[in-house]
């Protein structure tokens, strides 16, 4: 009878394991999810993510204090418009003086080295919920819906992304 050859020298040392190791993930892979709403000394616990909270920006800077003092290297930013500044067109999203370029200039004033993360998408910013300018049928204009996340991505990397 034949027994099974298992050979264990690649992980008889540490240096060897740490050499074949496939992935290793550090704080400084991990971005932290931030959700910003407007308003003032907001903070919005959401339901279906317990624990996870919609920030007003001045909540949202108290909040990141001890992270970024403990080594949070980037955060993603993920604006909560509301519903009065959406339409069809998303022209919320390109406005400089909206919700997530406030809260870029004010993160990227408050904490230098930290990484900004921009979500550069139409969704959040459109009434009818798709992420993309459409026509009057409902389908999305491609090259409408480029010339605005160009625009939105210009606005957002002049205010900290």
């Amino acid at each position: 009878m034949l027994l099974p050859c298992r050979p264990r020298r690649m992980r008889a040392e540490p240096f060897s394991r740490q050499l074949m190791r496939e992935t290793l993930v550090t704080r400084s892979d991990l971005i932290y999810p931030v959700f910003v709403c407007e308003g003032n000394d907001e903070q919005q616990p959401i339901e279906s993510m317990p624990g996870i909270c919609r920030w007003s920006i001045d909540r949202l800077l108290d909040h990141l204090r001890p992270l970024v003092a403990n080594g949070l290297q980037a955060m993603a930013l993920f604006p909560v418009i509301e519903e009065s500044k959406k339409n069809p067109g998303a022209s919320e999203a390109i406005n400089p003086n909206g919700l997530a370029p406030r809260a870029l200039g004010a993160l990227a004033e408050q904490f230098p080295g930290l990484g900004l993360i921009a979500d550069v998408a139409l969704d959040p910013y459109t009434s009818h919920g798709l992420d993309g300018v459409i026509d009057a049928s409902g389908y999305v204009l491609n090259d409408a819906t480029v010339a605005v996340l160009a625009e939105q991505s210009l606005m957002l990397a002049k205010a900290g992304a």
